[in-house]
């Protein structure tokens, strides 16, 4: 016989739970039209990637799709010219 377990008794004391509210991220270079993305500026390009050389996704940094594969696209320009780096630091 299975263990049918009821939704009622999955809480302790009864206490409902608060909703957690996400602040919408919005892309910063939708918000402001005179910011480009160019790999000539690896100082722009360097918020975008991790310590270890790794690009941020899209949900994490909050940029649309289009400006997320236009900035995918700049990053690695800038590598293959070694304006970035494609590790990062090999502090261990």
């Amino acid at each position: 016989m299975a263990h049918v377990r009821s939704r009622a008794r999955g809480r302790k004391g009864g206490k409902r739970r608060r909703r957690i509210y996400h602040r919408r991220k919005v892309c910063r270079f939708c918000a402001d039209t005179s910011l480009g993305i160019s790999y000539k500026e690896p100082r722009t390009l360097k918020y975008f990637i991790t310590e270890r050389g790794k690009i941020i996704p899209r949900r994490i940094s909050g940029c649309c799709a289009k400006h997320q594969r236009s900035l995918t696209l700049e990053i690695k320009r800038a590598r293959s010219i070694a304006l970035l780096p494609y590790v990062g630091s090999a502090d261990l």
